[in-house]
């Protein structure tokens, strides 16, 4: 069986605020607990939930771009948390991020031709006329004209600006590619083309991916396997196929039914999700899901339940199928 490239185990993250006068008190928010999960060289895994369930912060916890608060990560056997000086630099080199925002994602007083040649530098993949030419067919790659060189972020659209981003991403030759909601941004038909870029990439580069999204029909097209995520906790975990035409966990079953279908003869009416997303900073008891849940049975409300393996494929973190 083949070693994952990417492994998390029980990854945490929370933040400490403090509020109020004279007296401050302080809260601690578990955005990240306990997420666990597996990418395959050359896989495409996804990581969906509503807004501020901690899909962006597991992905760039797992990077250290914010530093965790438990758990292991391990790249290609390599202990990440562990990782210092030029093994953790090394291990950079191997891990790339696109952004969410390809507005704020560039500096505005640095031409592209900069932005993706001082990586190259930084590391010592290239230097001068070398890492021009490296950079000039980057840009060729993702669809953007050599002209762009020399040009600024504020001189390009949304959708080129995310190329560039792309670009950038691919100047360090990486095996993994943390995707943070790399098209949410854009109009609809640049999305598609985006989209698309990304996936002929991956067949041509062999990339792996972690694509963290909201819209589960991109999630579909573009993964092989998902996670859901709720509260900062992993849900249910398998292939894309099954869990988003049989999802077992009711919040995965409500995600999947409120996602807008494209083909007017399969429409109906979508269901109201009731409720909100408790706060990370007091989440409920029990099941953190059960306040919102059609299903919930006693046991819900007062034990949490393990994320376990099931027979159709994956694992779920519920009391249904104990």
């Amino acid at each position: 069986m083949t070693e994952p490239l990417l492994s998390v185990k029980g990854l945490a993250k929370h933040f400490t605020v403090r509020k109020g006068f004279p007296k401050p008190k302080t809260t601690v928010i578990r955005a990240v607990e306990d997420v666990s999960l597996t990418i395959n060289p050359g896989e495409a895994f996804g990581l969906v939930g509503e807004s501020g369930c901690g899909k962006s912060t597991a992905a760039r916890a797992l990077l250290r771009l914010i530093e965790p608060d438990g758990g292991e990560v391990r790249f290609g056997g390599q202990d990440v948390r562990a990782a210092r000086g030029k093994d953790l630099i090394a291990l950079r080199r191997r891990m790339q991020i696109v952004f969410q925002d390809p507005y704020s994602s560039l500096d505005p007083r640095q031409s592209i031709g900069s932005a993706l040649t001082e990586p190259m530098r930084v590391h010592g993949i290239a230097r001068g006329e070398d890492a021009k030419k490296r950079a000039l067919a980057l840009l060729e790659e993702v669809g953007l004209p050599p002209n762009a060189f020399d040009r600024y972020p504020h001189e390009f659209s949304g959708g080129q600006r995310q190329r560039i981003g792309i670009a950038r991403a691919l100047t360090l030759e990486p095996e993994l590619i943390v995707a943070d909601e790399p098209v949410s941004a854009l109009d609809v038909s640049v999305q598609a083309q985006v989209l698309l870029l990304l996936r002929e990439l991956r067949q041509r580069r062999g990339l792996a991916f972690l694509f963290v999204s909201h819209d589960l029909s991109v999630v579909r097209w573009f993964c092989d396997r998902v996670a859901v995520m709720y509260l900062g906790r992993i849900v249910e975990e398998g292939p894309v196929g099954r869990v988003l035409a049989n999802p077992l966990h009711p919040y995965a079953r409500m995600l999947r039914d409120a996602s807008p279908e494209p083909d007017p003869a399969l429409r109906g009416a979508l269901p109201r999700i009731v409720g909100e997303i408790p706060s990370a900073a007091a989440p409920p008891p029990g099941c953190p899901f059960h306040p919102r849940c059609p299903s919930a049975m006693p046991e819900c409300s007062q034990v949490l339940p393990a994320l376990k393996p099931t027979p159709e494929g994956g694992s779920v973190a519920c009391h249904l199928y104990g």
